[in-house]
């Protein structure tokens, strides 16, 4: 029977870890055979996908979900007996992950975690049950090894796969503009909504004033608003149509690429917040969630900032807009000071170089490809 590994991802960004973590095993071992739970991009990585990206929701969106989730749980059960996989790879996504790490255990099959729950914001006592049901732990944030270190699990910061994908991204602007069908010579403006229903539905109208008031008063700027690729345009259709029609080139799947040509951006709570400062991108960040979800949130979750950039900072890097202060006149405000005040940018473009250099010389996926192969003590078989 070939070697089997199994990665289970649980939302967009995951989904795009266990894509590259994918091309890396298949690269130090061909024959390598890989089942999981995610998308497209896993998908045409080599892994053949036993259920679709499971989703992610705030508490009160969660409750509609309950049905898919069992549905995909119960195939990931299966998968363990059918398949056998010698090792299951779990990306972020806990509460989903640690039940299936659970049934993994009694069936002695080992699991490494590859992206820790944030267990530095809130809920820490999970890295308790954590360390009782996983093998290895990959850890994606330098401090975050230090919150492992009481409990003896063996913890590893492996780098961040954000910056994996950006190095094979390049970096004339102009070039990607124009990659992108965007005019070469002019500024680029990029609107990131997010990558959930949710998202989306909370913060297109805001991006939109946003756009609005921005191309009547810096008439210079081209906009792009990229989505996720899972994304269904059709259920946006008219707002789509609309921002086409006012010059907004919409496209999906490529929300790297255009981040990488930007000169500016307003994006969504996330991944792609990260993926900007890497890039050294100026950002604007805004958030909304349901109000029951973001009181209970602010009831449990510690610390002073949700932008990743701010938080391995220290210090407010780039501006974070949440709930009712996500309005259009607090974005334009924030975008007017970046666009006039040369200092303030350029402070703002140091902050995020300092950001990428603790994550400088380290390569995520082929380390946790690596652990993956010494978990299951296979050997390494290179491709040529």
């Amino acid at each position: 029977m070939p070697e089997t590994v199994m990665i289970v991802a649980g939302e967009t960004s995951g989904e795009l870890y266990g894509a590259l973590l994918a091309s890396s095993l298949k690269r130090m071992s061909p024959g390598v055979k890989i089942i999981g739970i995610g998308g497209e991009r896993m998908r045409e990585a080599g892994v053949r996908l036993i259920a679709g990206v499971a989703g992610a929701f705030g508490i009160a969106e969660a409750v509609s979900a309950i049905r898919s989730l069992r549905k995909t749980f119960h195939a990931a059960l299966d998968a363990f007996n059918a398949e056998r996989p010698s090792v299951l790879v779990l990306i972020d996504y806990p509460d989903f992950n640690l039940k299936l790490a659970e049934k993994a255990k009694q069936q002695n099959i080992r699991v490494l975690y590859y992206v820790s729950p944030q267990v530095w914001a809130w809920r820490k006592n999970r890295i308790y049950k954590i360390a009782r049901l996983v093998d290895r732990m990959a850890v994606i944030l330098p401090f975050e090894v230090d919150i492992y270190r009481e409990t003896g699990l063996a913890c590893e910061f492996v780098g961040h796969p954000v910056l994996d994908e950006i190095e094979g991204i390049g970096t004339d602007r102009a070039e990607l503009k124009k990659a992108l069908g965007l005019l070469p010579g002019s500024p680029l403006l990029s609107l990131l909504p997010g990558s959930r229903a949710h998202e989306i539905e909370k913060l297109l109208p805001v991006m939109t004033e946003v756009l609005g008031t921005v191309r009547s008063e810096f008439r210079e700027f081209q906009f792009c608003m990229p989505f996720a690729p899972n994304t269904d345009l059709d259920r946006y259709g008219p707002q789509i149509e609309a921002l086409r029609k006012r010059g907004v080139v919409v496209s999906r799947g490529n929300s790297l690429q255009v981040l990488a040509a930007s000169d500016l951006a307003v994006v969504a709570s996330g991944t792609a917040t990260l993926q900007a400062g890497l890039l050294g991108l100026p950002i604007v960040v805004i958030y909304k969630v349901s109000p029951l979800t973001y009181l209970i949130g602010k009831m449990l979750i510690r610390g002073k900032y949700i932008t990743l950039s701010n938080i391995l900072s220290g210090r407010e890097v780039v501006k974070e807009f949440l709930q009712d202060r996500a309005s259009a006149s607090n974005v334009v405000a924030e975008l007017r000071r970046i666009i006039t005040d040369d200092a303030y940018r350029t402070q703002m473009v140091g902050a995020c170089r300092e950001v990428r250099a603790l994550f400088s010389g380290r390569h995520a996926s082929d380390r946790v490809a690596e652990m993956v192969f010494e978990l299951a003590g296979w050997k390494r078989q290179t491709s040529s």
